[in-house]
């Protein structure tokens, strides 16, 4: 098992523009954080080998409360560290919980890697998202300390293609991440998802989105930005200097096989994938009672293979034929010649890569080459 993922569904306060499952109650943390190291203990004796990264995401890591220390050693993060000295141990936290304390209990438990959930320098913006920190004061502030604190590694996100963003704006959230010194980037376009306050904005006239072309000169700027910076563009939405890529999602892409840990978590096996119920009490009450507490979906050679598309088209590395179970180049030789031709879509050494122009395009150049299982 190449990595193990925990997540951990508290948040101060909802982000408009969220879906993920998460809690803003506390109500229920400690029994919760005891099933999750139930959960733990029954999938660790199952899964074979050890976990070369371990990543905390979903939430606040803070709002664990007391049970926090209980919630990071019970993947061990700390024994992970001890036995395999290169493990990856990331944690999504966010500005309004880091503190010269809470960075050095991190470090203790065995923490390398810090994932800041920073979203924008600007204030006006963090209030539209419903962000639970300010700019100057946690944004800012929270960058230093980390940069300070000798974790291995650390990176940012931060969100583009906002309404009535110009590329000057943009511009000048890139100036202030890179003078800060990041060694990493995360860096996502916006997008309207099903039943968030965002969605609830837009249907109502309240927000409008902006235009593709704006968000697509984002990108580009983006792109420029960071490669004259000297970080990689490894995938889509990941920049990274040497020795600072995401091993534990560059895993995800590459189609390693990975465990979630938490309601809503899924895990992947190579052949199977499985999702944790998205419900704090029926995680609970199942695993309590030693009920199935999860859903499982055996994949066709259809999906793997444009699963493989899809996650292996969005890495600069590009997605190797032969990962491809089923004959996608004979299948669909003319919409690939297309696609070459009009200069989105190398083919290099077995692989097929996608140019810096097919970027803006990832999903549907993927979408466009998957094939069927019934197909001939």
């Amino acid at each position: 098992m190449a990595g193990l993922y925990v997540h951990i569904p508290f948040c101060r306060k909802a982000c408009t523009y969220c879906d993920f499952h998460f809690s803003t109650s506390l109500k229920s943390r400690e029994a919760l954080l005891d099933a999750m190291r139930r959960e733990v203990e029954a999938r660790q004796r199952r899964s074979r080998g050890r976990s070369g990264t371990i990543y905390f995401g979903g939430g606040h890591a803070e709002l664990a409360g007391s049970g926090r220390d209980r919630c990071f050693h019970c993947p061990s993060p700390s024994n992970s560290s001890r036995s395999m000295p290169n493990a990856e141990v990331t944690l999504e936290a966010n500005p309004d919980d880091i503190n010269r304390e809470s960075l050095l209990k991190w470090k203790e438990l065995g923490i390398t890697r810090i994932s800041l959930g920073t979203q924008s320098f600007r204030d006006d913006r963090l209030r539209f998202m419903g962000r639970a920190h300010d700019a100057a004061d946690q944004a800012i502030r929270s960058i230093d300390l980390i940069a300070k604190a000798g974790f291995a590694s650390w990176t940012i996100d931060l969100i583009y293609g906002l309404p009535k963003m110009t590329l000057a704006e943009w511009e000048e959230q890139l100036t202030i991440a890179l003078d800060h010194g990041m060694p990493h980037l995360s860096a996502y376009c916006l997008t309207v998802e099903p039943r968030t306050a965002l969605a609830h904005q837009v249907a109502k006239g309240l927000v409008h989105m902006p235009a593709d072309d704006d968000q697509s000169a984002q990108f580009d700027r983006l792109m420029d930005r960071m490669d004259t910076a000297g970080l990689d563009h490894y995938e889509i939405s990941n920049f990274g200097k040497p020795g600072h890529w995401s091993r534990h999602n560059t895993a995800y892409w590459e189609g390693v096989p990975y465990l979630g840990i938490g309601p809503s978590a899924h895990s992947f096996n190579g052949r199977e994938r499985r999702w944790n119920v998205s419900n704090n009490a029926q995680y609970m009450t199942a695993l309590s009672k030693g009920e199935p507490y999860w859903e499982l979906e055996l994949l066709t050679a259809a999906q793997r293979t444009n699963e493989a598309l899809l996650t292996g088209l969005r890495t600069s590395a590009g997605v190797p034929i032969d990962r491809l179970e089923l004959d996608v180049m004979g299948r669909n030789s003319s919409d690939i010649e297309r696609y070459v031709s009009s200069g989105h879509l190398l083919l290099v050494d077995g692989r097929l890569v996608l140019t810096k122009a097919g970027r803006h395009f990832a999903d549907r150049i993927a979408a466009d080459l998957f094939v069927s299982d019934d197909a001939g």
